[in-house]
């Protein structure tokens, strides 16, 4: 039986102009590694905690000192619990609090010569690391595009000279996610 193939639409939330990938993800992926597609997708480290939430039940790594109640992601695969048309949700940095939601959008046997995952499109860069969630971000981008703003040259510093927020390069993206294999 050929692998099943997952296109998923993820769209960071509370972020205008909107922040989204196209990724495909073999189904039989348990959730820790769906977890790791959408932080090479928006470029993040995985410096924080993160979780799903599908159909009512968290998802994630469980907390050895049980504040957090969740399943353990490790023992969930992506086509278990979700099919074309789902929609569920991924939050990374509960300080932050960077909520994403994912579609998907299709589902389709896996091509003999295809890599997966992989990513197909998506729009601008995802936020650095600890901006401070959308809110941050918002403020962040407002000191970037204005020379004049009192925070300007520190948050360029911090960003680094780099980053631009317009930019987005899914061949980078696939060529990471690749690495996932």
């Amino acid at each position: 039986m050929p692998r099943q193939i997952f296109q998923l639409r993820m769209s960071l939330s509370g972020v205008r102009p909107a922040v989204w990938r196209r990724v495909l993800v073999p189904g039989g992926y348990t959730l820790d590694r769906v977890h790791r597609v959408v932080q090479h997708a928006m470029g993040w480290r995985d410096c924080h905690l993160h979780s799903f939430e599908i159909d009512g039940l968290q998802y994630g790594e469980p907390d050895p000192d049980g504040e957090l109640a969740v399943q353990d992601e490790l023992d969930v695969r992506l086509d278990a619990v979700v099919g074309k048309g789902s929609r569920f949700h991924y939050t990374y940095d509960f300080g932050d609090w960077w909520e994403h939601d994912l579609l998907v959008e299709d589902a389709f046997a896996a091509e003999a010569d295809e890599r997966y995952p992989s990513c197909l499109d998506g729009e601008r860069a995802g936020p650095p690391e600890d901006v401070g969630g959308p809110q941050g971000y918002l403020v962040f981008l407002a000191a970037l595009a204005d020379p004049a703003h009192p925070e300007h040259r520190s948050m360029r510093d911090w960003a680094g000279a780099g980053f631009d927020p317009a930019a987005f390069d899914a061949g980078r993206v696939a060529t990471l996610l690749r690495r996932l294999c």
